[in-house]
């Protein structure tokens, strides 16, 4: 039976020291590798992006002056920046919300019915967090840019 087994699937190659040049162009990470370091990336920008957060919630809520020179800011732009990199920034910080937001919620259902979760789960609700967040932001991106 097992001389079946290895006739129809070659033996996988083990990664024991991985050689950045050699090793790690041929390495595929799962779905829910990927997803785990893009929840670390979405929850350090939106860390470093605060200042930028607390500017837009500031100018967007003190007066109707302080709303349209924020409305100006993404249409004109603000002082050297150009208004589009400014929507670019709003629409990096909207994915980084976005998958946050779903990928925690993916960590929460599989913390709390830590029996059912199997390799195929996680894979699954990995492609799922991934789908669901990049569907989001380009639909409120639409928006931003003003596609409707």
């Amino acid at each position: 039976m097992t001389e079946l087994a290895s006739k129809t699937r070659p033996p996988r190659r083990e990664f024991r020291n991985i050689n950045v040049v050699t090793d790690l162009t041929g390495y595929r990470l799962p779905p829910a590798g990927i997803v785990s370091i893009l929840h670390r990336v979405s929850g350090v920008l939106m860390f470093l992006l605060m200042p930028f957060i607390i500017w837009m919630f500031d100018t967007s809520v003190s007066s109707e002056i302080s709303y349209a020179r924020f409305k100006a800011a993404f249409d004109s732009g603000l002082g050297f920046l150009p208004g589009w990199f400014l929507k670019l920034v709003a629409l990096a910080l909207i994915w980084g919300y976005l998958h946050h937001f779903c990928a925690g919620l993916r960590h929460l259902w599989m913390d709390v019915s830590h029996e059912a979760v199997t390799k195929e789960f996680g894979k699954t609700s990995a492609i799922v967090v991934l789908a669901i967040s990049i569907l989001l932001t380009l639909a409120l991106g639409a928006k931003l840019f003003g596609l409707y």
